[in-house]
């Protein structure tokens, strides 16, 4: 009497469907990661105790030194405008403003005043208490 198993169960584990949910879980995780884009100038900003993230187009920074830039980029206080509209492109956007905590309020006001004449709303940058 032959009594073998037709069948036989391969005790083997397959580990591609595990490593298709770690690739999608890294992808997921490396894009809802990347919305907010720090300023890659070394700013002291104030804190606030109401904070919100706003998706920037165009960041403006000012140092303590009273070094301007746009987008990371240098330019000097009287090219402040043209940069804006070459960075704005006529559109409507958000101008985030990264201003060190001790650069006089004047500055602010300036720059503030050049970005609502090119109709883009502005956004005072400010780390969370």
């Amino acid at each position: 009497m032959d009594l073998k198993q037709r069948h036989k169960v391969e005790a083997a584990f397959s580990m591609s469907s595990m490593t298709d949910i770690i690739f999608l879980l890294l992808i997921f995780f490396m894009l809802t990661a990347s919305f907010v884009t720090p300023s890659g100038l070394p700013v002291n900003l104030p804190s606030s105790k109401n904070t919100t993230i706003v998706m920037q187009k165009v960041s403006v920074s000012i140092t303590s030194d009273l070094q301007y830039s746009v987008n990371n980029r240098r330019v000097s206080k009287e090219g402040l405008e043209r940069a804006l509209r070459q960075e704005l492109g006529g559109d409507e956007g958000v101008v985030s403003l990264h201003i060190d905590k001790t650069v006089p309020s004047e500055h602010l006001v300036y720059v503030a005043g050049i970005a609502t004449g090119l109709k883009a709303k502005v956004s005072v940058v400010a780390k969370p208490q």
